[in-house]
């Protein structure tokens, strides 16, 4: 069977994909188990959509892990999923650094448990000099909570004379943002069929393309990478403009 791969025009990759990797539990309780066991399958589809960004040739890829809305969850799963990532990390490095991948992290990172901030500062040091694709990592992150932070950061700059008021610009916010060193993605995923962007890169998202699969996380491949990236570049991209206005670009 062919690979989605060759109806994909190379030159015109979307530079950025940011995904909303959902559905991990109910995958877990379909197939009679507990959610943990979900986001441990989850492993699986990251690495492949890894390997598969990799292998294109992408730019960026921004996985939403852990929301600020997350730790409302059950204690014994936020236990969980905190002693998962601080297994996890350290482990990929030695693949993301044969892959030349960049790890990177947006969020509150200092809400995530010490052993886990010290796993994942390690891991950024490690693949700090990758200069390949660059994965990051959205933990304990919130669109809004980002958004209000960069407001009060550039307040204290208006008050401290460093930016006059009224003169304040879009490149003022983003620069303090966490998602700073990020292009905005042209393309957003969201697996399990949820129609919502659930405060992710709210800012950031503003003219991304949306796709949505039915697919729960787990069962997410590199061939259904493939399909999303071909879909969005079967779509026009007009920005507020109308076609013919693109056409005559």
């Amino acid at each position: 069977m062919e690979s989605k791969k060759a109806h994909i025009d190379l030159g015109a990759l979307p530079r950025h994909v940011a995904i909303i990797m959902d559905g991990n539990g109910r995958w877990a309780k379909q197939k009679g188990n507990v959610r943990i066991f979900g986001h441990r399958q989850a492993l699986r589809a990251v690495r492949e959509v890894l390997e598969a960004g990799v292998e294109l040739g992408m730019g960026y890829i921004t996985l939403f892990t852990f929301s600020t809305e997350n730790w409302k969850r059950p204690k014994l799963e936020v236990r969980a999923l905190m002693e998962l990532l601080i297994s996890t990390i350290g482990k990929e490095v030695p693949t993301l650094t044969q892959n030349n991948v960049r790890l990177r992290a947006i969020g509150n990172i200092e809400d995530l448990p010490k052993r886990a901030q010290r796993e994942l500062n390690q891991a950024m040091e490690r693949t700090a000099n990758n200069t390949g694709l660059v994965l990051t990592l959205a933990l304990s992150y919130g669109g809004r909570n980002d958004i209000l932070a960069a407001v009060n950061k550039v307040a204290q700059k208006v008050k401290a004379g460093e930016i006059e008021p009224g003169t304040i610009t879009e490149a003022d916010l983003r620069s303090e943002m966490t998602t700073f060193f990020l292009p905005d993605p042209e393309l957003m995923i969201r697996t399990s069929g949820e129609f919502r962007i659930s405060n992710f890169l709210l800012w950031e998202l503003a003219y991304a393309e949306i796709y949505i699969t039915q697919k729960f996380w787990p069962d997410f491949t590199r061939e259904d990478l493939f399909e999303a990236i071909h879909n969005f570049q079967n779509r026009e991209r007009r920005f507020g403009m109308i076609s013919e206005q693109l056409k005559s670009l």
